[in-house]
């Protein structure tokens, strides 16, 4: 083969290539570091101060908090009662009669003895008349028959005879007028009374009832209480009654007595309360609530609003040194006037969150809601 010609380059045109090539190889390397920097920046961003970074996630739960202090606390019993009359009673006669003349009106206040109804006694009356006339003629009988004896003139066991005869027509006069007097239904007691049940000229029989008579100028709540109860009530404890019908009245009260016998299929014993009603604003058959008052006692107590129930379990969260929230499972003894007593779980001094709860979870932190931040420190002055 024969060699190849050989090709002679300038030294102009072999410096100018190289300079090329060296100006090629710089833009290459910038242009991969350029890349490096903004992958680098990109992370940096997402990891410290970008939006996506977890110091975004983390900021402070604005809550309101409390220190767990022993406060007086008295123990109350709770029940639902019913209120009964002092005395009361259904009004009916005592014989089957036509009502003659009414003498009271419905809601009326009457007392003792006062007469309500009258029933017709026409036939009474023309029979007391006749034994009246027999007791009158045997009276004067028995006075003849004395003259008579004391003269000698007829047997003394005559006389007695008489006697018994008078004293016989005598207690049937009495009888009638007892008769006549039940066809006056008269009020056994003072009160008042109920609806109207009858009008002149209506049948009655006994047991058809004319109205109801109550006394409530006093009255009763009955009310039952669970046996495990019993050893915290007695009679003259206070009571206080609040009723549906009046929520910003309170009647007061006292326990009168305990009933000697326990429910075997409740378990629970029926206390009775005397409140007086001097407004005859209570009325039989109302629907009460009832509140006993216990000994005042010191206790840990919180809000209602801080306990959290899930399930049977009261839980809060606790507040520890680094603003950082931990939940706590309690024991709620006692529930009074939106106060919750705890009696197990937590100590005096803890620092509990007691609005905002339903925004926590465990390991949140949390700042005290309204807490001013501190002011940005002053830009120095060159």
């Amino acid at each position: 083969m024969s060699p190849r010609p050989s090709i002679s380059v300038p030294p102009s045109v072999r410096r100018a290539s190289r300079a090329v090539m060296l100006l090629l190889l710089a833009c290459a390397l910038a242009a991969c570091g350029g890349k490096d920097a903004a992958g680098d920046a990109g992370k940096g961003g997402a990891g410290k101060g970008g939006p996506g970074g977890r110091q975004g996630g983390d900021r402070p739960i604005p809550v309101t908090t409390m220190r767990l202090q022993p406060q007086a606390f008295t123990d109350a019993l709770i029940a639902i009662g019913t209120v009964k009359a002092r005395e009361s009673v259904t009004v009916t006669a005592k014989v089957s009669e036509i009502v003659q003349t009414v003498h009271f009106d419905s809601g009326q206040e009457v007392r003792a003895g006062a007469p309500l109804i009258t029933l017709s006694d026409r036939q009474q009356q023309a029979a007391l008349a006749e034994a009246q006339a027999s007791a009158d003629e045997a009276d004067r009988l028995l006075r003849r028959q004395s003259e008579l004896v004391q003269q000698q003139l007829i047997a003394r066991a005559q006389v007695d005879n008489q006697r018994a005869a008078r004293d016989a027509a005598q207690a049937r006069v009495a009888q009638i007028r007892a008769q006549i007097a039940d066809r006056v239904v008269r009020a056994p007691f003072s009160g008042v009374l109920g609806l109207r049940q009858v009008s002149p000229g209506a049948l009655v029989t006994p047991g058809t009832p004319i109205a109801t008579l109550d006394d409530i100028s006093r009255v009763y709540v009955d009310f039952p209480l669970p046996e495990s109860q019993l050893s915290r009530i007695g009679a003259g404890q206070r009571v206080d009654a609040r009723a549906v019908a009046y929520p910003d009245q309170r009647f007061e009260g006292i326990v009168q007595t305990i009933d000697a016998r326990i429910d075997p299929a409740t378990r629970a014993v029926q206390v009775r309360a005397d409140l007086p009603n001097p407004q005859r604003l209570l009325r039989p058959g109302m629907l009460i609530n009832v509140e006993i008052a216990g000994a005042e006692r010191s206790a840990l107590l919180l809000p209602e609003i801080a306990v959290t129930q899930v399930g049977r379990d009261s839980f809060v969260f606790r507040v520890n040194d680094r603003n950082g929230v931990e939940q706590v499972k309690v024991v709620v003894a006692a529930r009074r006037g939106g106060q919750a007593e705890i009696v197990e779980g937590l100590s005096v001094g803890d620092r509990i969150v007691v609005d905002g709860t339903g925004k926590l979870r465990p390991g949140n932190t949390i700042v005290e809601a309204g807490a001013g931040k501190p002011d940005a420190p002053a830009a120095k002055q060159g």
